[in-house]
């Protein structure tokens, strides 16, 4: 399979809105706990300062995306956030590496000086091997800073890279 990673269109909301509605019902990375309407999703992509999907070369296929947009404002507006999603069923193909890099260009290319991930569940070690092996760098531990659906708490890891 090859991917493309490319800036997202409307014809491809579909594919993002179920892929971004896995993670937020898998309940162990995504803070949200909505799930995105269709409509609700145009309008939450487009607010975006960048939206990225990775697309199946042969099919149009969406496989993954990521959002990228300020962390914070005014003084602390050169920080970026953003978040990833890869369809459960292609998981472990590399495809969270390659939206990762492409964020990181992306950012770079609009002016940002650092990504944060503000909420990295610990336990999603592959999340947090990836961030490793690229080079983000670990802020610490913040106890009991994820809710679980079944409602106990998780840590989080809060990550910076700089670009």
């Amino acid at each position: 399979m090859t991917i493309t990673i490319k800036q997202w269109n409307e014809k491809a909301v579909g594919g993002m809105v179920r892929i971004w509605n896995q993670v937020v019902a898998e309940g162990n990375a995504f803070p949200q706990t909505k799930l995105l309407s269709y409509e609700e999703s145009k309008t939450f992509f487009a607010a975006q300062d960048y939206t990225g999907i990775a697309c199946e070369e042969e099919t149009s296929r969406v496989v993954g995306l990521y959002i990228l947009h300020p962390n914070n404002v005014g003084r602390c507006g050169h920080i970026a956030n953003t978040s990833y999603a890869v369809d459960r069923e292609l998981r472990g193909q590399h495809i969270g590496r390659r939206l990762v890099e492409d964020s990181i260009a992306q950012a770079r290319e609009l002016g940002y000086g650092i990504i944060q991930l503000n909420a990295v569940v610990a336990t999603n070690k592959t999340a947090l091997k990836l961030y490793q092996d690229i080079g983000f760098k670990p802020l610490g531990e913040i106890e009991r800073g994820f809710r679980m659906d079944d409602g106990h708490y998780e840590t989080i890891i809060p990550h910076v890279y700089y670009l």
